[in-house]
């Protein structure tokens, strides 16, 4: 393989990761994906995802890269906002109620399917520990759905609560817009009027 495409192919790196979509955006044989991890500069990760063979593997974006449209969610997003202090054991994640990949059947994923009304409600770009960018709901959209939830931890959902009603950045407002939306507005009132 010519120099010039290995250094043009492993500069294009998104933070370690490789997608063969941007292989093929950048005119290239997908061949020189297989020719990379042959020579060890890249490592397979799944379909069309491979990493640089030095990057530190981040599931966050690795999972995100294999669902595009699965945007991180309940517990895991209330881990990443700094919200939580118990690292998720499985990764929770949200998608429209027409979305199906058997594949996820064997992901460490918690899936949640919503109607495309409130499948967009609330997303933004948050960092994982690793110093990605993925998709995941912002905050207020994160508590709707953590009190909605059924299964959740008491504990977790008190201490975020409790944070987020001693933060001097909440936007009570927008929490109540989207409790009325995602028709949990008593549960969060509950909360609010005892933390305020």
């Amino acid at each position: 393989m010519k120099a010039d495409i290995r250094d043009k192919v492993l500069s294009s790196a998104d933070n370690g990761v490789i997608t063969s979509a941007m292989i093929t955006k950048m005119g290239l044989h997908r061949s020189v994906l297989t020719g990379l991890v042959d020579s060890g500069e890249l490592v397979r990760c799944s379909r069309g995802i491979y990493m640089l063979s030095d990057a530190w593997q981040d599931d966050y974006k690795l999972l995100q890269e294999r669902y595009s449209q699965g945007i991180i969610s309940h517990q895991t997003a209330l881990y990443l906002h700094g919200y939580s202090e118990q690292v998720p054991l499985s990764f929770h994640m949200t998608f429209p109620t027409n979305y199906n990949s058997p594949s996820l059947n064997s992901e460490n994923v918690t899936v949640t399917r919503v109607i495309p009304k409130n499948y967009s409600l609330g997303i933004t770009e948050v960092e994982t520990p690793y110093g990605n960018k993925v998709r995941a709901y912002d905050l207020e959209r994160t508590l709707c759905d953590i009190v909605r939830g059924s299964g959740e931890n008491i504990q977790i959902i008190q201490f975020a609560m409790k944070k987020y009603a001693s933060d001097r950045n909440h936007d009570i407002n927008r929490l109540m817009a989207y409790a009325k939306q995602l028709r949990v507005e008593p549960k969060i009132q509950r909360y609010m009027e005892v933390l305020l």
